[in-house]
Parts: structure tokens; sequence; C-alpha cells
């Protein structure tokens, strides 16, 4: 697989790309249970992207961008604080902390982003702009668009590539770890990480 070459002498990590819901309780257990325990044990070797979209809509009328989200409006405002938190937190792990924090009560999505950033003394003026700007609307429909681009289209969310793959879904939502050490080949560090 070619995420375990050497590219220009640094190890290629293994791309995993998680598109979720806010408000989803599968989304939240995968997260919580896989995703975040995973990256700490294997950071590494993996690099995260974040997708809160899932099955939501975009509409366009008159020039402005709205949303229909699966779990209706509380649901589209929250995917917008997490697309703005994963664009601006820079550090892989602070990001997904932050994200993963978020999800545990994502019911009032600007108390939980204030609450997750303030955990971290991240200044969450930035977060707060991005959402209230036209920039937190952009990202949504940009997240939105790579979303309803995957194929097979999604249906169970969430859904997550490594890789840019889809296969084995069922297994990625057991054991995240396993999976990314299957792709990230045989290299000193990955058997050390994976324990191969």
């Amino acid at each position: 697989m070619i995420s375990s070459q050497l590219h220009g002498g640094a190890l290629m990590k293994v791309v995993v790309t998680v598109y979720y819901e806010a408000l989803c309780p599968d989304s939240k257990y995968f997260l919580t249970k896989q995703l975040l325990p995973t990256f700490k044990i294997a950071k590494s070797i993996m690099e995260v992207k974040l997708a809160p979209y899932g099955k939501a809509k975009t509409k366009e009328h008159n020039g402005k961008i709205t949303f229909d989200c699966q779990h209706g409006p509380i649901e589209c405002q929250a995917n917008i604080y997490h697309a703005c938190a994963a664009e601006i937190i820079e550090d892989p792990l602070l990001r997904l902390e932050v994200a993963t924090c978020m999800i545990m009560d994502n019911h009032s999505p600007q108390e939980a982003m204030n609450k997750c950033t303030s955990q971290i003394n991240f200044d969450d003026s930035v977060i707060q702009n991005c959402f209230e700007s036209y920039r937190g609307v952009d990202l949504l429909k940009v997240i939105g668009e790579s979303t309803n681009s995957l194929r097979p289209p999604i249906t169970f969310i969430p859904t997550i590539t490594i890789d840019g793959s889809q296969g084995r879904q069922e297994s990625i939502l057991k054991d995240l770890l396993s999976e990314v050490c299957k792709a990230a080949g045989d290299s000193r560090e990955v058997k050390d990480i994976c324990k191969i």
C-alpha cells in the first residue's frame, strides 16, 4: 500500500477521514471509543480529517446557503462549530480532543465549544468568529460536497475512509487501530505501535 512507502525520507501517514454528524449517537461512540484512543496510540502513523456533515442537505436560495440536517437545526449549528474547530485548531491531538469533547454534549453547540476549548486554553473567539461569519457556512458546504461525492454514497453515519477507501466499515467501526495498522505497512515504527 502506498501509505507505507517512505516519501522524501518521511513516513507517509495513513489518512483516516471521518464523515460524521455532531448529534449522531454512533458518531459520538466512534469518536470517543475508537478515533481518539486510536489516535493517541498511533498519531505518528495516522492523519485524521474530520468531515461533520453526514446526511445533511445543502440548500442555496437567493445566494444564501442553508443546511437541513438529519437531527435538526441544532445539529447544523454543531456541525459548523465542528468544521470551524477542525480548520482552526492546528495541533492534530487538540483538534481531535475538542471535537470529541464537543460531541459528548452538542445539544447546546456554543456552550460545548466554549467548554471544550477552555479545557485546552484555546481562544474560542476565533472559532466563534468562523461560526458567525460566512466562513463556517462555506466550510460546511465544502464538507458536504466532499461527503456527497463519496462512492459508494454514504448509507451509514459515521462512514470512515482509510486512505480514501470505504472498505471494511464494520471492522473499522469496531477496531480502528487494527485497520490503521493494516494500512500502515511494516516499518519499524509501525511494528512498535501495532505490536506486529
